[in-house]
């Protein structure tokens, strides 16, 4: 209903510009201006036809790692914690950090944070795998060119009425001090928590709130997303291990590769996408990725 909304009053808004038009105004700027963003929600649309899994509509948990390669690859995973966030902000979607380590000179050791908006895991998931940059180092004083690699996992914000058993005593809490992003008044007493589903290994954690109940709420709801995903691959037998969806962090297994020197191009290995626009990639025009990926998701099923 909110869609058939905004589509409705775009379409008064041009039919109000051409009749300004008509009267002799000087509306062309304004009337492209709203045949783009009529457009680019269009094709938003159209990318949503291609979700058709029980979760896609769900919203997301979006775990970044860095790979090998110390400073470099920390930057890189923090490039692409923006990245996300800037194509979060194109969608009007919502992003909270839940967790933040940063890294010791630079970027970060991981981070965690929910997307919240219409069809995000769907889309979102279309990123999972490892990610590999190549550019000239700006950690590097000799300015010579360094390969970096981090991953990207997505798992659906699940909600509190699926079942889903987790004995109590097959987790361990731990509290901690938080530090990083999370403010001047955040990192003054033990509040963060880490909770790992000991059978799994499956770790959790949240710093992001004063609160540790707050906390422990969110790395609980963090940690039931992650095994209700496990559990999913598992019945679906698209992988033996969670692992093997994500693949080792390193030259090889990455689903797309940006790079900005020698020259600038981002490329999907998995589509064989090709962007010269990196700049704009990286500030989050992620769209044709994501959707070349659902489309070849879509074609391989039929096939299949």
């Amino acid at each position: 209903m909110e869609t058939d909304e905004r589509l409705a009053r775009a379409l008064a808004d041009i039919d109000a510009y051409f009749e300004l038009a008509r009267e002799g105004e000087a509306v062309t700027g304004e009337l492209r201006a709203e045949l783009a963003m009529l457009r680019q929600t269009l094709d938003q649309l159209e990318t949503a036809t291609l979700l058709s899994g029980e979760n896609d509509r769900l919203n997301a948990i979006v775990t970044l790692h860095p790979g090998a390669g110390g400073t470099e690859s920390q930057d890189w995973a923090e490039m692409l914690l923006r990245m996300y966030r800037r194509w979060a902000e194109r969608h009007g979607f919502k992003v909270s950090l839940v967790d933040y380590q940063p890294g010791e000179e630079a970027g970060l050791k991981s981070a965690t944070f929910t997307v919240t908006g219409e069809y995000s895991f769907g889309l979102l998931s279309s990123e999972i795998g490892v990610h590999r940059l190549v550019r000239i180092s700006p950690f590097d004083a000799a300015a010579r060119r360094h390969t970096s690699f981090a991953s990207v996992f997505v798992s659906p914000e699940i909600d509190d009425d699926i079942k889903l058993e987790i004995k109590p005593e097959d987790l361990r809490v731990d509290t901690y001090r938080s530090g990083g992003k999370g403010g001047q008044h955040v990192n003054t007493t033990d509040s963060a928590v880490r909770i790992t589903h000991i059978p799994t290994n499956t770790v959790a954690q949240c710093q992001n709130e004063r609160s540790q109940h707050r906390n422990r709420e969110m790395a609980m709801k963090v940690l039931r997303s992650k095994l209700y995903e496990l559990e999913l691959l598992k019945r679906r037998e698209a992988s033996d291990k969670l692992e093997e969806l994500k693949g080792d962090n390193a030259f090889g297994n990455q689903i797309r590769s940006y790079v900005l020197h020698p020259y600038r191009i981002v490329k999907d290995h998995r589509t064989k996408l090709e962007i010269g626009d990196a700049d704009r990639v990286l500030d989050g025009d992620l769209d044709p990725f994501i959707k070349a990926y659902l489309l070849s998701k879509r074609t391989t099923a039929k096939v299949g």
